[in-house]
C-alpha cells in the first residue's frame, strides 16, 4: 500500500466531506469541505491499515482534514465541477421518459445517489425517483425547494 500523492502536493477535492463525527467542535453530518476545493497535504497516515489518509490543509479556508486517495485527484488534472453532489435532493426539472413512459414528473422529488462526469466534460447523475434509478443529465434537475417538502412529497 503506497500513497499516491506525497507531502507537499497541491490537490483537489472530487467530493464533498462531512463530518463522520471525528472532526471535533463540529456536529456530525456538517459539510466541512466542498467539492472542488484545493489545498496541500500535509501529512500521511493509515487507517484500519488498509486505508491511506492524506491530512490536506485547504488554505482557502483554513482547514485541515483528512481525506481519502478516492476523494482526491491532482491540481492540475482535468475538473468538471457539478452543481449537485451525492445524498443532495433535487427535484425533476421536466418531465422524464423513457421508452414512452413518463418515470418522473416535472418537479418530481428525487435523490443524488452518484455523479458521473463524463470524458466530454458534460455531467449526468444516477438520481432515485420513487424507487427506481435514472441516468439523467444536469440540465433535466434543479435543487429541492426544501428538505421539508422533499419528504412530505416522497411519503
Amino acid at each position: 500500500m503506497l500513497p499516491t500523492y506525497d507531502y507537499g502536493d497541491a490537490v483537489r477535492l472530487t467530493r464533498n466531506v462531512r463530518n463522520d463525527g471525528t472532526f471535533p467542535g463540529v456536529a456530525t453530518g456538517t459539510l466541512l469541505v466542498r467539492r472542488g476545493s484545493t489545498g496541500h497535504v500535509v501529512n500521511i497516515g493509515t487507517f484500519l491499515q488498509d486505508q491511506i489518509i492524506y491530512t490536506v490543509h485547504f488554505l482557502d479556508i483554513d482547514r485541515m482534514v483528512g481525506c481519502r486517495d478516492e476523494e482526491l485527484i491532482p491540481i492540475d488534472a482535468p475538473w468538471t465541477p457539478s452543481r449537485f453532489e451525492s445524498r443532495e435532493k433535487v427535484e425533476a426539472a421536466r418531465h422524464l421518459v423513457v421508452q414512452g413512459e413518463t418515470r418522473a414528473a416535472l418537479g418530481s422529488p428525487g435523490e443524488v445517489l452518484r455523479v458521473l462526469r463524463e470524458a466530454d466534460g458534460e455531467v449526468h447523475y444516477e438520481v432515485i425517483f420513487f424507487g427506481r434509478v435514472l441516468r439523467v443529465p444536469e440540465s433535466a434537475l434543479r435543487p429541492a425547494a426544501t428538505d421539508a417538502q422533499w419528504q412530505e412529497d416522497a411519503a
